[in-house]
């Protein structure tokens, strides 16, 4: 866990509402024990460079995709969705650029914002995608640069522009989650495509959320509305046969970054040619956009969990107990629960203070933190704190 800044003693346990946001950032909430511990409203006015890598290149993405990625702010901004809404807009085109017919963008968080089992979700508006859009929201190992793909692994927690969206005349509700892995090519894969019943590309924010903890990979859409639901996707990563090296539990279970991109083209769109590709046309432009209103990781501060950021999220700091966990509290430099034993655990699990009553935190790197309170009825509550 390395941070390089933070000024003050943050309770990564609440939102900082954007002023002029039109619809709520909440998410699906601190629930069954996740607490949040770093987001992305987008609500700054630019993209910030100690959270995402803007990549610049046209090699296809091992699809066969027709657009070339760039940095140019056409493609790739933070700014307003023209609704009051803070927002990630990544814009394709129908350009000629390097030899390519259409431009796009794509930001990964590799090496600067990645963690190990947790909660993650984004709120995603999609544009049309039929026909030749592929806009996706996913993650790979950040060992990428080091294994290669598939050993890396990757999560698609939401993929639409899939050919058979278009072969079926449902683009607007056909989508899927999906899992790669392996030791070289052709990669171990499982996939879930699903059909909803109403649209995902109705103009409006869908919430998708990815699940990750020990034993399964489990993605959901719209928990935030829907919050008891069957996930569209699931697949177990156990890992119970270490000496099995296509095993998926060899590959799921380390740092990954989170990646937001929107491609044109290519093998999962069945389009190879631009000719082919109507949903950008003279009706928009020649452009469409996908918007990303925030991203938001929660963990429960278990010991198979990690975080590596280099800059604090968009967390709201407090420095006094919250409503629902009045027996633990945070204040003057002190981690305090009557009757209890406190352990301050980083976010490797390692414990690294630990009294009865009341531990002071002063002595602490600068760094991401788990307070336990284990109470005198045997419960336990944690806190999530940046220092």
């Amino acid at each position: 866990m390395k941070i390089n800044y933070i000024s003050a003693l943050l309770l990564a346990l609440a939102a900082t509402p954007a002023l002029n946001a039109a619809e709520p950032q909440n998410g699906s909430g601190e629930t069954d024990g996740y607490r949040l511990v770093w987001q992305d409203l987008f609500d700054d006015g630019e993209l910030r460079v100690d959270r995402w890598e803007i990549e610049v290149n046209g090699n296809g993405g091992g699809n066969n995709e027709l657009q070339y990625y760039t940095d140019r702010e056409s493609n790739v901004r933070v700014g307003d969705d023209g609704r009051g809404n803070g927002c990630l807009i990544i814009t394709a085109r129908r350009e000629n650029y390097n030899n390519r017919n259409f431009t796009s963008g794509r930001i990964i968080s590799r090496n600067l914002v990645t963690f190990k089992h947790g909660k993650i979700e984004a709120a995603i508006r999609f544009p049309t995608t039929a026909n030749g859009l592929w806009p996706a929201f996913w993650m790979m190992g950040n060992d990428h640069s080091e294994v290669g793909w598939p050993k890396s692994g990757e999560i698609d927690i939401v993929e639409m522009g899939n050919s058979n969206g278009i072969a079926n005349g449902t683009q607007d509700r056909y989508f899927n989650g999906a899992a790669h892995w392996g030791q070289g090519w052709p990669a171990a894969s499982y996939a879930k495509d699903n059909t909803k019943a109403y649209s995902l590309q109705d103009g409006e924010f869908h919430l998708f959320t990815l699940i990750w903890d020990e034993d399964n990979l489990s993605m959901y859409v719209d928990l935030d509305k829907r919050p008891v639901q069957t996930p569209y996707f699931r697949m177990g990563i156990t890992a119970d046969n270490p000496g099995d090296e296509w095993s998926p539990g060899n590959y799921f279970h380390k740092e990954n970054f989170i990646l937001f991109n929107m491609a044109v083209g290519g093998n999962f769109t069945g389009i190879h040619d631009a000719n082919g590709i109507t949903a950008l046309s003279d009706a928009n432009g020649q452009k469409a956009e996908m918007h990303v209103n925030y991203v938001k990781i929660y963990q429960k501060g278990t010991p198979d969990e990690s975080l590596y950021t280099i800059a604090p999220g968009d967390l709201a700091g407090v420095d006094t107990p919250v409503a629902d966990e009045p027996s633990l509290s945070v204040a003057g430099g002190y981690a305090q629960a009557p009757d209890s034993t406190i352990t301050v655990f980083n976010t490797c699990g390692a414990a690294v203070a630990c009294g009865h009553d009341r531990v002071p935190l002063d002595g602490l790197d600068a760094g991401v933190y788990i307070i336990s309170a284990s109470m005198p009825d045997h419960t336990e509550t944690l806190k999530t704190i940046i220092r």
